[in-house]
């Protein structure tokens, strides 16, 4: 005999009311449950109808544990188990057999059902599964002996699924919980099914297993020594749940939103894509979007690694970083050439509104408590010689003879202290950048560009204020004399390195003053040299990207050879200057940043017999060691091969120097020095850890450009390639003269020193691999 209805066995003929206080109607195999009852709908009935309700549960589960006892006990006497108690016990995988249905957990994502097809070794079985593949499962694997089936056939599984669909409907375990919760009754699966369809056969018992294993809300399974309970959950545990599972289908939502709109904007032509900053408006939108950019630069916290891992699955992305900033690029959020060190490092490109309003008040104000002891020397020629791009002029030379034959050479220096007070927001603001930023792509100045490069910068044909250190040398190089004042220049060239060093060559007989300084710059070499100096002179590159955010920008390279003659010639100069401010440092027992360099253990004439140039150079430079630094006296700084250095000639660009004009100016106006020792140190180690991101930001961008470069050449191209050292073997660092960058490749023939040539075979910017391979030339100058 089957199951009788609920009704029939707890009330006679009060199924229906009974079913319909549990918000169900009697369902038979194919049927949908009815709405559901409000809870709020029954308070008209008082208490009655609630007693009533409960005594009909409690009976009808008294009868079916009466039940399942007896036939436990029955079954135990027999020795036997029919595929009924297989449900109604706890799974015993080896009572599976042939024929049985079951569900087995496929993977940590998936359930499937199964027929049992055979042993499979001692344990395992197998199964063919509702796709139709056989497989092996361990008997931990199964998590439902579906009961009354025996000899299933699998074909019929899907059969069996779709009858099931009818009747998962979810809603009915609310309305489970409502009357069970009261008492606190745990059930099992079969009496689920018993209470909401109306019986347990084989159908309806895997639709109550199937609802209440994947319910996460209501019930919460429990294990008792014979049994798989399900045990209602507390009020607060179900609303509390009810809050997070509405929070997680809101989060769905969004996230399909977010994914359809990548999608759309995906399939737009690049010239057509959304803006970044429409990216932005929306919060929820610009969260996703910024948990994507911090995957994309592995800067991400535990909620964006998620969010993101979550988007690029839905995406059909692996979750890697390159597949976040190929998303990222695909969408146009990011150009195709985006530098993603700037959000890595979390560099500072832009300025609150507060540094902007205050360096707004500067440019109004334009404060100047050192005119009164400014000396005016806008009478002299000024030559400021700096790259062709340069934006902040910071530093610009005079010279002459004197009388007795003499050389008196003046270093002037921009004086952005007459706008920046110590401890000012500003100054705080230029701290904690340390340097300005110089890119291929951009410049982003350590003060606001404003002030930077207009009221702060040395200005053509204008009077600027500026602080001057004028030196006379002996003959043979060394400091005769020095002073450093408040003055007033009128610079009377602005000159690039190309056009300075076409000045000298032409020897023009008006422009004595930079033939004076070239001399000037000579005889302090050879007076460095004869004091141990390092020639550290290397060929760099230079790249200027105009037009950084399309997809195939415009590049322009410059390769500098550090040895040309304008080049040595302000080198020399601002050697002799961070000389001199050391002098008067140490005159004057006043606390500056003091820069040394002690020398290095191997001797100079290590080198000797290598060429002059960049390969001598390198050796030089691969056994410097590290710089040190003395915030009370000057340090010798041994790679210059001067007693004391102090870095002055750019406080427009450099936090350091700018510490030293802040002490330097308080000197000169008779203030004691705003800072002591200790301050300075303290500050310095700060500016230079900003400093340190910031050359490895340049660094990084150099070599991506470069290699983008290299990547765009004719392939076979051959480059022209200096050894500079063998690593091992045959393997060689080179210098590609052409280019300025340094490469490591496999050569057959040459020493350090020599030339070979090579070709580019492989340039990838974004992954950084750079394949050089060497060109051996026969005598007809043909590739072997």
């Amino acid at each position: 005999m089957g199951p009788l209805p609920m009704a029939a066995r707890a009330a006679g003929g009060c199924s229906s009311a009974a079913l319909a206080f549990f918000g169900f109607r009697p369902l038979r195999r194919g049927l949908r449950p009815a709405a559901a009852f409000s809870w709020a709908e029954s308070s008209h009935y008082g208490g009655c109808r609630s007693r009533l309700a409960h005594s009909l549960v409690d009976s009808v589960l008294d009868e079916l544990r009466s039940r399942r006892l007896r036939r436990v006990q029955v079954s135990a006497k027999l020795g036997l188990q029919g595929t009924k108690e297989l449900s109604d016990n706890k799974i015993d995988k080896r009572a599976l057999q042939k024929g049985l249905l079951l569900e087995f957990q496929k993977d940590s994502e998936r359930s499937l059902l199964a027929v049992v097809e055979r042993p499979d070794g001692k344990k395992n079985w197998m199964v063919t599964d509702q796709n139709g593949i056989l497989s092996s499962i361990k008997p931990q694997q199964v998590t439902y002996v579906v009961p009354g089936v025996m000899n299933f056939d699998s074909s019929r599984i899907d059969e069996f699924l779709e009858k099931a669909q009818d009747l998962l409907d979810p809603t009915v375990l609310e309305c489970a919980w409502m009357e069970l919760s009261e008492k606190d009754k745990s059930i099992t699966v079969e009496e689920f099914a018993e209470i909401v369809y109306g019986n347990k056969e084989s159908l309806e018992s895997y639709c109550a297993h199937f609802l209440l294993s994947r319910d996460i809300v209501y019930f919460v399974k429990v294990e008792s020594r014979d049994y798989s309970m399900y045990q209602p959950r507390s009020p607060p545990q179900v609303e509390e749940l009810l809050r997070r599972k509405l929070a997680k289908e809101e989060a769905e939502k969004e996230l399909e939103e977010f994914v359809h709109l990548l999608k759309s904007a995906k399939a737009l032509p690049m010239e057509s894509k959304p803006p970044k900053s429409s990216w932005l408006v929306d919060d929820k939108v610009r969260q996703k979007i910024e948990a994507l950019q911090a995957y994309a630069v592995d800067a991400c916290d535990d909620e964006q690694r998620r969010s993101a891992g979550n988007i690029l699955k839905a995406m059909g992305f692996t979750r890697t970083s390159s597949a976040a900033l190929k998303l990222l690029i695909n969408v146009g959020y990011f150009p195709v050439h985006v530098n993603l060190d700037l959000f890595k490092y979390d560099v500072r490109i832009s300025y609150t509104e507060e540094v902007l309003s205050a360096a707004e008040e500067l440019l109004v104000d334009r404060p100047d408590s050192d005119m009164h002891i400014r000396k005016d020397l806008s009478a002299l020629k000024v030559y400021a010689i700096d790259v062709d791009e340069a934006d902040e002029l910071d530093d610009a030379l005079s010279a002459t003879r004197l009388p007795d034959g003499r050389i008196k050479v003046w270093i002037h220096v921009a004086d952005p202290t007459c706008l920046i007070k110590p401890r000012s927001i500003m100054d705080r603001e230029a701290m904690h950048r340390g340097t300005s930023i110089f890119l291929p792509t951009a410049t982003f100045p350590m003060f606001p560009e404003r002030l930077a490069m207009s009221a702060m910068s040395l200005q053509q044909g204008k009077q600027c204020k500026s602080v001057s250190v004028s030196v006379i040398l002996h003959p043979d190089g060394s400091i005769a004399e020095y002073t450093l004042e408040n003055s007033i220049i009128k610079p009377t060239y602005m000159l690039t390195y190309e056009s300075a060093t076409e000045l000298l060559y032409m020897n023009l007989e008006e422009e004595e003053e930079l033939r004076i300084l070239q001399e000037a710059a000579s005889i302090r070499a050879q007076w460095r040299r004869a004091q141990g100096s390092i020639d550290t002179a290397m060929i760099e590159p230079r790249i200027k990207v105009s037009n950084p955010d399309d997809p195939e920008p415009n590049i322009n390279l410059y390769v500098e050879d550090q040895a040309n003659p304008a080049m040595q010639l302000v080198s020399e100069m601002m050697i002799l200057c961070g000389e001199a401010v050391a002098a008067f440092g140490a005159d004057n027992n006043l606390p500056l940043p003091y820069r040394g360099h002690p020398q290095s253990s191997t001797a100079v004439s290590a080198f000797s017999h290598l060429p002059d140039g960049p390969a001598r150079s390198f050796a030089n430079i691969s056994v410097l060691r590290a710089a040190e630094m003395d915030f009370q006296k000057p340090v010798p700084h041994g790679v210059l091969g001067i007693p004391g250095y102090v870095q002055f000639t750019s406080p427009i660009r450099r936090y350091v120097d700018l510490l030293a004009h802040y002490q330097v100016k308080a000197f000169l106006r008779g203030d004691s020095p705003p800072y002591s020792a200790g301050d300075l140190e303290g500050m310095t180690f700060i500016a230079s850890m900003h400093v340190k991101v910031a050359r490895r930001l340049h660094s990084n961008s150099l070599r991506y450009w470069l290699l983008e470069y290299l990547r765009r050449q004719p392939k076979g191209r051959k480059y022209k390639a200096l050894i500079l050292k063998f690593v091992k073997d045959r393997m060689a660092v080179l210098l590609l003269l052409e280019v300025g960058m340094q490469v490591t490749t496999t050569v057959l023939r040459g020493k350090v020193g020599d030339e070979v040539s090579v070709a580019v075979e492989t340039a990838h910017p974004r992954d950084d691999i750079l394949s050089i391979r060497e060109v051996i030339e026969d005598t007809d100058d043909t590739e072997e």
